[in-house]
């Protein structure tokens, strides 16, 4: 209605206007709240701080990014799942990516709800200038609205996938110095630990799951619900079953060394039973690039010269 009253060519101009008075104000207010924070941080030390003074920060701080935290909630309200069962299947995709705060579900429908609107502005702003509103502009508009919406989707989805094939790349190497480390004499909690400080720098993922389970163990928290939880957090079925092996043992009193022993040599199999299913796929999926890219070439060059002959002999005749 607004592009039918005022026209598309003098409704861009007027879009233009606002977004540019919009960055000014945003530029500003960046600039304004920078000086600011170099005002506060020259006066704490200028003086030494007491610990009230700490405690307001810290509840500052709190209160900042609690706002934050309600307005991402706010705007996702609209986007919510209704039913508590695909809620949890939500915040369990999200587990899945490393994202466990518990805000992470309102973060993650805002920024569907901006994708949504901004690839919606930027349709608008691309098609309806020079179309109107036709039904061809609207599809594209629609169009843009739907990448917009499911890019979050994508993104979580590629992480996810990610993140998952790191945690079933680096885990039989984690078991194999796990499995030492427990036959060297050392606790479940302290092999798990070591672990971690040998396989920080190239293990992450994992070394970051395994630091996790390894404190909630040392906050009190029984070993089957911290095993439980450390598989059903990553949504490997390897360190499903590495779990339910462990809690296995731990509740039949079985060799735990043993037990690990299995199952990292049976996770190296499986690994190497998919790098040959790979190796096998790879001489079928090299035809479609053959035929396509690389016969047609050969086929020129074999038989080119040929019918450049061939026609020549004929057209003399």
């Amino acid at each position: 209605m607004l592009f039918g009253l005022i026209g598309a060519s003098e409704m861009v101009p007027l879009l233009v206007g606002v977004a540019f008075v919009a960055a000014v104000f945003g530029v500003l207010s960046l600039i304004s709240s920078r000086n600011s924070r170099a005002q506060e941080r020259l006066d704490r030390l200028s003086r030494p701080a007491t610990a009230a003074d700490l405690a307001e920060s810290k509840l500052q701080k709190k209160d900042r990014f609690q706002g934050v935290m309600e307005t991402a909630k706010a705007l996702a309200k609209p986007l919510m799942p209704q039913t508590e069962t695909e809620r949890s299947a939500l915040r369990m995709k999200l587990a899945h990516a490393g994202f466990r705060s518990d805000s992470a579900v309102a973060v993650y429908l805002t920024l569907r709800l901006i994708t949504l609107v901004v690839a919606t502005v930027i349709g608008a702003l691309v098609f309806l200038p020079g179309n109107g509103f036709t039904g061809s502009s609207l599809r594209w508009m629609v169009l843009c609205s739907g990448t917009g919406f499911y890019t979050p989707n994508v993104i979580l989805w590629f992480i996810r996938s990610n993140r998952q094939q790191q945690i079933f790349l680096t885990l039989p190497d984690a078991l194999d110095l796990l499995v030492v480390c427990v036959e060297s004499g050392l606790g479940l909690d302290a092999a798990l630990r070591r672990v971690c400080e040998e396989m920080k720098d190239h293990a992450k993922i994992i070394c970051e799951e395994l630091s996790l389970a390894n404190f909630q163990l040392q906050m009190g928290r029984p070993r089957r619900e911290v095993l439980h939880d450390l598989g059903v957090r990553t949504g490997v079925d390897d360190v499903r079953s590495l779990a339910a092996i462990l809690i296995q043992a731990d509740r039949f009193g079985s060799s735990i060394a043993q037990a690990l022993r299995v199952q990292s040599d049976s996770m190296r199999t499986r690994r190497k039973q998919l790098a040959e299913e790979k190796a096998a796929k790879t001489a079928v999926q090299l035809i479609f690039p053959l035929v396509l890219f690389i016969f047609p070439g050969i086929f020129v060059v074999l038989v080119g010269p040929a019918a450049i002959s061939i026609m020549n002999t004929m057209l003399k005749k």
